[in-house]
């Protein structure tokens, strides 16, 4: 099916007479075109070609053009003659192939001048900041996937916009490509979009989140998923004990759900926040045996998971956040055949409890005894029960309950994950008196309740 293509051209006074040029090219074309900004323009007057003026600023022109877009791939186009229109193609056609869902121009410039040096280098910053591949992540000359572009929730108003698009396509596990553009001169840059763009990008690096911390939880699984170690050494603990189908309940990100994917014949991601879903529907594009799967516990459809077979089910740090968790024990056995198990990791220690774990929205934090009652009393018996991470407790009491801050602070929590891996070697060689985290593993008794 052939997909139709919206061009996006933010402008200003200095560059509304080459986003003129662009628009009449490209509405002789048939294309939607939607010029946005501030300043005169020469617009041809055709029902695919909208103007949208009286609007400062680029991340204030791109918002509201994207309001407008009909297309099924946008081209964000910036308004300058040093970029040629005939690229736009090979820019699209990724896209067309399902190949990727943002494809960025890698500009070919005939000398490198200062201009140049400085957009390379804010380019450093921007893949160190969201670890992307791209060598030209700021590139003017952009196609999306218009849903993908749409789906991101931007709010710079200023030249920012171009830094804060990547930072939060990135964090949404967007598909990426480039393809080169040739160029017959250096892009106008001023210094103060180049600063701009520095600012936000150390933003995001460091005291805002891809969601603009509006999402108050997903701030500390964020952070979470960058600890590498941590998150194997529980991938790891998990894996020992996993059949071959598997419901992962309350999946957030995917940071325990990528770990458990691989060699397993069917996962079922079952994540009640859409916010999440759309992540791991990114995360996991390609993957056919990983099929996220929007709903609450208590409203999922049951009948219909218990078709699909499964052995194991998984709760990584989930139990605690079910107000009836009894009630949710007994589901999960009603699905499972006798023999199949519940594989649980939940925070330990009601003394513990604080303002994180409000944050992230925990009713408790469990007990040995607890834990166990709420297995082996709704058709489960336990077969492993261990304290894990010793360690972690007196940086979570002193954040948690003397600090009160709402969510792990990434410096410790990266010094933390560089001693994860002797904290995984140390545990599993000796059995621990306490730990801030309880690991279960529990067996499904005589016939479904």
């Amino acid at each position: 099916m052939s997909q139709s293509l919206s061009y996006v051209i933010p402008f200003t006074p200095t560059s509304a007479p080459d986003a003129s040029r662009f628009a009449h090219v490209l509405a002789a074309r048939g294309a939607e075109v939607i010029l946005a900004g501030d300043g005169p323009l020469d617009a041809p007057s055709r029902p695919n070609v909208h103007v949208l003026s009286g609007l400062s600023g680029k991340g204030a022109a791109i918002r509201a053009a994207l309001d407008r877009v009909t297309g099924d791939i946008t081209v964000l186009q910036d308004a300058d003659a040093a970029y040629s229109l005939e690229a736009c193609e090979a820019l699209c056609r990724p896209i067309r192939e399902d190949a990727a869902d943002a494809v960025f121009g890698s500009r070919r410039v005939p000398k490198v001048n200062a201009e140049q040096l400085a957009d390379r280098a804010m380019g450093h910053v921007t893949r160190f900041v969201t670890d992307v591949s791209l060598e030209d992540p700021l590139c003017g000359q952009r196609a999306f996937r218009t849903e993908a572009l749409k789906s991101v929730s931007l709010t710079s108003d200023d030249d920012s916009v171009d830094a804060e698009i990547v930072v939060k396509l990135a964090a949404q596990l967007y598909r990426m490509a480039e393809v080169p553009v040739t160029m017959d001169a250096t892009p106008r840059r001023p210094l103060a979009s180049q600063l701009a763009r520095l600012r936000t990008l150390v933003r995001y690096a460091t005291v805002r989140d891809d969601a603009d911390n509006q999402h108050e939880g997903y701030t500390t699984l964020e952070r979470m998923d960058g600890a590498n170690n941590y998150n194997a050494w529980l991938g790891q603990r998990f894996s020992e004990h996993l059949g071959r189908r598997v419901l992962e309940i309350g999946a957030g990100i995917g940071t325990i759900t990528e770990k458990l994917e691989p060699g397993l014949e069917l996962l079922v991601a079952l994540e009640v926040d859409r916010f999440y879903v759309d992540r791991l529907k990114n995360k996991f594009r390609g993957k056919p045996h990983v099929r996220p799967y929007l709903s609450d516990v208590a409203l999922a459809d049951w009948e219909s998971l218990k078709a699909e077979r499964l052995d194991t089910i998984v709760l990584s740090n989930v139990l605690e956040h079910i107000p009836d968790d009894a009630s949710a024990v007994r589901r999960f056995r009603q699905i499972l055949p006798a023999g199949g198990k519940v594989v649980v990791l939940v925070p330990a220690l009601p003394q513990l409890f604080g303002a994180i774990d409000e944050a992230v929205g925990h009713h408790r934090r469990y007990t040995q005894e607890g834990l166990r009652q709420v297995l082996e009393g709704n058709g489960f018996e336990v077969e492993l029960l261990e304290w894990m991470n010793l360690v972690g407790i007196p940086g979570w009491f002193m954040n948690s309950r003397v600090m009160r801050r709402r969510s792990v602070p990434k410096l410790q929590l990266k010094v933390y994950d560089r001693i994860a891996p002797l904290l995984a070697k140390a545990e599993s060689q000796v059995k621990l008196p306490v730990g801030m985290s309880l690991f279960a593993v529990a067996r499904a008794t005589g016939g479904a309740g």
